[in-house]
């Protein structure tokens, strides 16, 4: 038999949610397509380490039910989002006060609209719940908001139950409040090309211009932007800020069920037979071929790089190669949970190396095992020395109660976690570089999952408009693809 001129129509490098993403397009559209990946597993930077039962994500960005390409990608249909309560618990001055909770705003009707088939508000905790014993389910695979049954009326303070808390301490007068308020559901109902038509500036900057009380901004816009930009200092696009914003006011912030790999997984695992291929180092890259150190060349018609930024330059020489913001996720476990419930807790003082925790058993049951709690912290920039030990001090602080006697199941630190977004910063940077060479990731567009997501939208269609695929394009092999698998 004479040697086929190509082995696949387009060889994806790269298996994270932005190379598989794109396979899932690709193949959907008939075109026959092979996903190399170095790793020996898929997933990328959305790695989750399994230990002793627990499932610890490694970088442990925070999602929203307001991510649209969540509800885009093919392949997420099983996908359960676990959303925090609503808003975020702000520690100030020895309290903690709940804020950013917009009644109305971010509820049912947008996580319906935003992901129809992930059970993300159905399934919301509230503040405040006890999580049912073993962290089961209700009988019948039903379970009640976040898996956890209606909380039993107790004291405040009471263990579980957590205390009263004073809503918007931190944010100023009952004025500033309202004024907020107003801002963050006006930033909810925006159109998105309406936000990037503002003036662009470093968040910092652009968040004093506002017309908000410093106070409001120091003690609540500023640590929540921090934790969900990954950006300490606000050096990031005041347009990327926005777009932020927009997703905590239109959205609820929330945990994939079972671990960030979850998503990777279920890409992967609902592709074709045979798509994905682990331990594949690839050396060099071309419009019509793929180099390999242990497995030779795969000729093909177009290439997708989706590989992080900086693998992405190796291979394609003169792409730029953004900063990078660290990020340490130290993951402890005690017997005694903290009374917070399903909360993000951040420190408006910002009196110590915590960005943001939670008890991330309390938000997903299944993290942990049965009678154990897990809480996952998160420090951004490069982290102090004696990183656990000042992690302890800080979080006796903000849950108010003892830690010294807390274990701890894993600190992973990543140099290069999220890639930096400064101003000016192209929110659409090119995906197609010539006929037939392509790039994608959270690089090429906002350094999030939703970012990643939609790079690999616009890069699969680009793919597909340069080949004109109207059906399979592989002449050599007449042989029909092999069948999506159902979604787990």
């Amino acid at each position: 038999m004479l040697e086929p001129a190509y082995q696949a129509d387009v060889v994806i490098v790269g298996a994270g949610v932005a190379g598989l993403s794109a396979a899932h397009r690709l193949t959907g559209a008939g075109v026959t397509t092979t996903v190399l990946e170095a790793a020996p597993c898929v997933g990328g930077r959305m790695a989750t380490e399994k230990v002793d039962g627990f499932r610890l994500d490694r970088i442990g960005q925070l999602l929203s039910t307001a991510y649209p390409e969540l509800a885009l990608t093919p392949g997420l249909d099983a996908l359960v989002l676990r959303p925090f309560a609503p808003g975020v618990l702000l520690h100030s001055d020895g309290s903690r006060h709940r804020a950013g909770a917009l009644p109305g705003v971010g509820g049912a009707r947008s996580a319906r609209g935003a992901l129809h088939a992930v059970r993300a508000l159905a399934s919301a905790p509230r503040p405040g719940a006890l999580p049912r014993p073993g962290g089961l389910p209700r009988p019948g695979g039903l379970s009640r908001p976040g898996g956890l049954p209606k909380p039993r009326a107790a004291a405040p303070g009471a263990m579980g139950v957590p205390p009263r808390v004073r809503a918007g301490a931190p944010l100023g007068t009952a004025v500033d409040q309202a004024r907020l308020g107003a801002a963050l559901t006006r930033l909810a109902t925006l159109p998105v090309e309406q936000l990037l038509r503002r003036p662009e500036a470093p968040a910092a900057q652009a968040l004093a211009a506002r017309g908000l009380p410093a106070r409001t901004i120091e003690g609540f816009l500023r640590p929540l932007l921090a934790a969900l930009l990954c950006d300490p200092e606000l050096t990031t696009s005041s347009r990327c800020a926005d777009l932020a914003l927009h997703a905590f006011a239109a959205g609820r912030l929330c945990l994939p069920e079972g671990g960030a790999d979850v998503l990777p997984e279920l890409l992967a695992r609902t592709l074709p037979a045979g798509t994905v291929h682990t331990g594949v180092r690839v050396t060099s890259v071309s419009t019509t071929e793929v180099t390999t150190a242990e497995h030779g060349v795969f000729r093909c018609r177009a290439v997708l790089v989706a590989t992080d930024a900086r693998t992405a330059a190796e291979l394609l020489p003169g792409l730029r190669v953004p900063g990078f913001h660290p990020v340490t996720v130290l993951h402890h476990t005690t017997d005694e949970p903290p009374a917070t419930g399903a909360s993000l807790v951040l420190d408006a003082d910002r009196g110590g190396p915590v960005a943001h925790t939670a008890v991330v058993s309390g938000v997903d049951p299944s993290r942990a095992p049965a009678g154990r709690t897990l809480i996952s912290s998160t420090v951004l920039g490069p982290p102090p020395p004696g990183v656990d030990t000042a992690v302890r001090i800080h979080l006796a602080r903000l849950y108010g109660v003892p830690t010294a006697r807390w274990e701890t199941l894993a600190v992973h630190h990543t140099p290069e976690a999220v890639p930096a977004m400064p101003a000016p910063h192209d929110l659409r940077r090119p995906v197609r570089l010539l006929a037939g060479l392509y790039v994608c990731g959270d690089h090429r567009d906002t350094s999030t999952v939703q970012g990643a997501l939609h790079s690999a939208h616009r890069a699969a269609s680009s793919i597909l408009a340069d080949l004109g695929a109207a059906g399979s394009l592989h002449s050599a092999d007449p042989a029909p693809t092999a069948p999506r698998q159902a979604a787990a």
